[in-house]
């Protein structure tokens, strides 16, 4: 049995059939009122999982006020996860490191190895994903995933969103801010495939309602959506933001299964 057999029913069963949408509240957002926020507009738009900063309270709170959405944690600090599992987390995320790009601070492919061999030797038998960061090149991208895997990761995740530069508006914009997650993607799930190494490949950072498919397309298992959600000040218009993402995803895995 495989960790990834812990999750909770509904969310293993997205991952299998390829429409796992996890909506993320942000790294850096120990705001309660924001993260609550997110939470129900996870919750009643039909989120799989909420993400959200690495703390205890924060996770109580999102599980509560989701309705019982499953929570994952995400940090570069190994020793901040024991707490938030004991709190409910189902699931430890290293990464996504968009948040620090601003501030100068990069991730190498050693230091991110070293948090995953310390994140597994700390929680053994806990459901891990790791953020591949975008900054390494591509084919360095690959390598660290696989070394991920072989390290205790069961999940992979792609970013980009940050480096992405869209000159277009509309559409067009919308898939030039997606194209470095959705070409990361898909080099890591090819990387991956051709290793033999059957590990679900989460594709986020800069994603919408219109990229969402192709992400499916490039190899994903699932999404993570940040800023398309939690940017927003109106709880409705975040509810709809999150159907509506779910909806690309329900029509993406009914096109895989013709």
């Amino acid at each position: 049995m495989t960790r990834l057999a812990q999750l909770p029913t509904t969310l293993r069963q997205r991952l299998e059939q390829r429409s796992a949408l996890k909506v993320i509240a942000g790294l850096m957002n120990f705001d309660p009122a924001s993260v609550a926020r997110v939470a129900r507009a996870a919750g009643h738009g039909g989120a799989d999982l909420i993400d959200v900063a690495c703390d205890p309270e924060l996770v109580s709170l999102a599980v509560h006020e989701s309705g019982g959405v499953p929570v994952c944690v995400s940090a570069v600090d190994p020793e901040l996860f024991p707490a938030a599992v004991a709190a409910g987390a189902v699931m430890v995320e290293i990464g996504n490191f968009d948040a620090f790009y601003p501030q100068g601070r990069l991730f190498s492919a050693d230091e991110v190895l070293e948090l995953t061999r310390q994140t597994r030797a700390l929680l053994p038998g806990v459901v891990m994903s790791v953020t591949v960061p975008h900054v390494l090149p591509m084919d360095e991208q690959q390598q660290l995933a696989l070394d991920l895997v072989a390290a205790g990761a069961d999940l992979i995740q792609t970013e980009g969103g940050t480096s992405a530069k869209p000159f277009s508006a509309g559409t067009l914009g919308l898939i030039e801010k997606a194209a470095p997650t959705l070409a990361a993607t898909h080099s890591i799930n090819a990387a991956l495939q051709q290793a033999g190494v059957s590990v679900p490949v989460l594709c986020a950072s800069g994603l919408s309602s219109v990229t969402l498919p192709m992400a499916i397309a490039a190899g994903a298992a699932g999404v993570g959506v940040g800023s398309a959600v939690n940017r927003l000040s109106d709880e409705l218009a975040m509810v709809a933001v999150v159907r509506s993402l779910r909806e690309a995803l329900g029509t993406s895995a009914s096109l895989l299964r013709l």
